[in-house]
């Protein structure tokens, strides 16, 4: 996978590499697909005997956007593969290991990780070693001078999946990272084929190509001090929270985010409401789940201003009012994929929100409070 990042002309405003690797996203998993045609014999040959195993539980594993990437694709991986699947943070492990493995089950660890070498990522790893009996790591990564992949490259146990160098993000932000690594492990096991990605890769074309600026600068115009985006699906829960987290970053904090399902929002979240709050409302594709999310949306306009609530979607069907972002081509896919092309209408929103308060979004914090990979973790032995 040698996909390089676009050249571009110095913009001046600290943004070369965050816009680059926002636009580069459709072509980075279009070269994700054929990669990993072409390793599937290898990926069977690891995957298969595991995924034999009735009682394998399979855990998705990763910090921050990379914890997210796995609420993502948990539910995609289980219709899948028929099997249990989790998404737990490698925070949660290297906290309470015996907590997030209760069961001694045959276990196989999908670690997603940009750099891997945040140290948590590692320590999960051999945390998981420690409390179980059986278990094996597929590693989904970015860098492969990463600590995690070379922990695991020469593992008989371990598998370790590498994204093409441009999707190792340059920027602060992840977001070629986050996409390609979704992509990665949902072809992986089967949950994503070629024609899904070239949909998703022709809706995001429609977005990175402008199709929906005039829409997000319109939203943008009206300056909200909060943001809050709902997804009521497994996949778009966590869509919802890695956009949150987004506009986080990107702003440095200047502008509160915050994340939930249309039907937890009622309970407590949505006090986060005022006249200057804007909301962003992720649609399922699946009918059943998709009411909840079109009787928020109903109740949210009604009460709101007109122009703040707005429905991310796949198709127009029963979408109340107007401001709807529409990803063409998308109406039947599986929530999991129709992230991928969603999520880069939250980057846009994040990126133009942070040029907008005069941040650099390639280095939103100059001071280094924050850091692309994270410092300061001490990671304690396990006793016993």
């Amino acid at each position: 996978m040698t996909t390089s990042t676009p050249h571009t002309t110095p913009r001046g405003d600290g943004a070369d590499h965050t816009v680059a690797e926002i636009a580069q996203q459709p072509a980075v998993w279009r070269e994700i697909g054929a990669a990993l045609a072409g390793a599937r014999a290898g990926l069977d040959a690891f995957l298969g005997p595991l995924l034999a195993e009735k009682d394998l539980r399979i855990v998705l594993t990763g910090a921050g956007t990379s914890a997210f990437a796995g609420e993502v694709v948990r539910a995609a991986l289980a219709r899948t593969t028929g099997r249990r699947v989790d998404a737990v943070s490698t925070t949660d492990i290297v906290a309470d290991p015996y907590a997030c493995f209760p069961e001694d089950v045959p276990t196989l660890l999908v670690s997603f990780a940009r750099s891997g070498d945040s140290p948590e990522s590692v320590a999960a790893t051999r945390l998981a070693e420690q409390v179980l009996h059986r278990v094996h790591h597929l590693v989904v990564t970015c860098n492969s001078d990463g600590h995690l992949a070379r922990t695991h490259r020469e593992h008989t146990a371990s598998h370790v999946l590498l994204l093409p160098a441009a999707a190792n993000d340059r920027g602060f932000a992840m977001t070629s990272s986050f996409t390609g690594m979704v992509a990665a492990c949902l072809l992986a096991f089967g949950a994503l084929g070629t024609d899904d990605v070239e949909a998703a890769a022709a809706a995001a074309e429609h977005v990175t190509a402008g199709g929906l600026d005039r829409a997000i600068d319109t939203l943008l115009a009206r300056r909200p001090e909060r943001l809050v985006y709902l997804g009521s699906s497994s996949a778009l829960k966590g869509l919802a929270q890695e956009s949150a987290l987004k506009l986080l970053e990107l702003t440095g904090g200047a502008l509160v985010a915050a994340s939930e399902s249309a039907l937890g929002f009622r309970h407590g979240p949505k006090s986060v409401l005022n006249a200057r709050t804007a909301v962003v409302v992720y649609v399922s594709n699946d009918p059943y789940t998709r009411r909840y999310d079109l009787d928020i949306l109903t109740e949210l306009r009604a009460g709101l201003a007109p122009g703040s609530v707005v429905a991310v979607s796949a198709s127009p069907d029963g979408l109340p009012g107007d401001g709807s972002w529409l990803l063409p081509g998308l109406a039947g896919a599986d929530d999991a994929t129709l992230a991928l092309p969603a999520v880069i209408t939250a980057q846009l929103l994040a990126l133009r929100s942070s040029l907008a308060h005069g941040i650099r979004p390639d280095n939103p914090f100059p001071s280094g409070e924050v850091n692309r990979v994270v410092r300061g973790v001490t990671v304690h032995p396990l006793p016993g």
